[in-house]
């Protein structure tokens, strides 16, 4: 079920959107709350999976992945057990960093990040040996315009 959220909730999960360091007392300013009225609020949307984690943003540049490929994939199975193992196969890689189901002329579309185009054909090779997929699609990027961008809320 969808959460009513009303300003204050909103207020609070864009401002964490932005910056998820700011402290306690940063935040309930912000938003015009007291300190423990602002953890209270943030403790219930915590409770209601409204906040889905706190985690940090990182540049994949800096750790040398310098490549994001999105890889379609189209299968002709569709069981629940070709999905169970596709799907374990695709977890075990790290560098698979967003995976959906989709609608359209693919089924699957796999966001990946590599060193170089070799470290990703290491990649395509790994699952194309694990897993029987009909076609896949690769797509490389040249520039991110906007990545991981905040929820409008």
């Amino acid at each position: 079920m969808k959460q009513k959220l009303d300003q204050i909730d909103r207020a609070l999960v864009r401002a964490l959107q932005r910056d998820s360091r700011l402290s306690q007392r940063e935040l309930a300013d912000k938003v015009g709350l007291s300190q423990n009225a602002c953890w209270r609020r943030l403790k219930a949307l915590d409770a209601l999976g409204v906040i889905k984690s706190h985690t940090i943003r990182l540049d994949p540049a800096e750790f040398g992945l310098d490549l994001t490929v999105f890889m379609m994939v189209r299968t002709r199975h569709h069981s629940k057990e070709w999905l169970d193992r596709f799907r374990g196969e695709i977890l075990a890689i790290p560098n698979i960093i967003d995976f959906y189901r989709i609608t359209g002329d693919y089924d699957y579309m796999l966001k990946v990040v590599a060193e170089d185009m070799n470290a990703f054909d290491r990649i395509y090779q790994r699952i194309i040996a694990k897993v029987d997929l009909e076609t896949v699609t690769s797509y490389m990027t040249m520039e991110a315009i906007a990545d991981a961008r905040d929820i409008p809320v």
